[in-house]
């Protein structure tokens, strides 16, 4: 096995010497007093890789301040087998053969045209794992109930643990502007534009009240980079400043959603309604 020098939340140094195993190896360098991550939760983690064929660092999370942010299920073998079951606060040294990691690795590069890490589809790749967080997977919104919304926005009813309710006055003008209302204020950081945030969210469109999508009826809190063009511009505008916690309405204008393209059961130019719980962010 190699060996592991650093403390956990700063940036290893993995040794490796000799010829790697053939097998999956996972250990426990030092074990974390946090909650365990389950099959659906959403795990952050701090992940150091080195390729133990050509000796080379070829990502470390931790200097990037990019933290890994998924479920367990969507991860290769390799960082699974570091997360999940594991409780938050743990570093995990894992030693990965190349059908645990760096043949999916090599892969995903291939079909995305990237050549960032470089790892070859035969190399084995050593990795240190720090689990610094995670989001339950029917996580809601925690913090101070807003004591009064605006009378022009939707009446929203949020149940405990499932979606919301939305409900738009019978012959309501849609706003042609944004806007939004914190309908719980969440207690922890800001959400900075660049963040990955993990969510719970229900959406419907404006003109019937349909729900068109909700995580609590696909699987439970999903995560989205914020801020920087990867949802549509009203998430972006909305959410990037609001705390970690919070419970967000948002009433987004055609041009700020899907504009005239149709999207999926969304018709073109169609006015938009989300309320958003910010769990966590990253």
């Amino acid at each position: 096995m190699p060996t592991v020098t650093g403390v956990f939340g700063k940036s290893a140094t993995i040794t490796t010497s000799g010829t790697p195993t053939d097998k999956l190896v996972v250990n426990t360098v030092t074990k974390g007093s946090g909650a365990v991550i389950g099959t659906g939760d959403t795990a952050i983690a701090d992940v150091l890789v080195k390729d133990w064929t050509t000796g080379k660092v070829v990502s470390d999370s931790y200097s990037a301040k990019a933290p890994l942010v998924g479920s367990p299920n969507g991860m290769i073998p390799a960082l699974k087998a570091a997360v999940l079951g594991r409780t938050i606060g743990s570093r995990i040294l894992v030693v990965a053969p190349p059908a645990d990691a760096a043949s999916q690795l090599a892969a995903s590069e291939a079909q995305s045209g990237s050549s960032n890490m470089g790892v070859g589809a035969k190399d084995t790749l050593a990795m240190v794992v720090d689990i610094t967080g995670s989001v339950p997977s029917n996580g809601q919104a925690s913090g101070t109930p807003a004591t009064s919304v605006a009378a022009s926005l939707p009446v929203v009813n949020a149940c405990d643990k499932k979606a919301a309710t939305i409900t738009i006055a019978k012959g309501a003008t849609a706003p042609t502007a944004l806007q939004t209302a914190v309908l719980v204020k969440g207690n922890g950081p800001k959400v900075a534009s660049g963040q990955t945030i993990i969510a719970q969210y229900t959406g419907v469109t404006w003109s019937d009240g349909k729900v068109f999508d909700s995580s609590w009826n696909d699987g439970g809190a999903a995560s989205f980079a914020i801020g920087v063009g990867q949802v549509i511009k009203g998430w972006d505008q909305a959410l990037v400043g609001q705390t970690v916690g919070s419970r967000v309405e948002i009433v987004i204008p055609p041009s700020l959603g899907y504009g005239a393209q149709a999207q999926g059961s969304i018709p073109a130019n169609s006015t938009l309604v989300f309320v958003v719980d910010i769990l966590g962010a990253a």
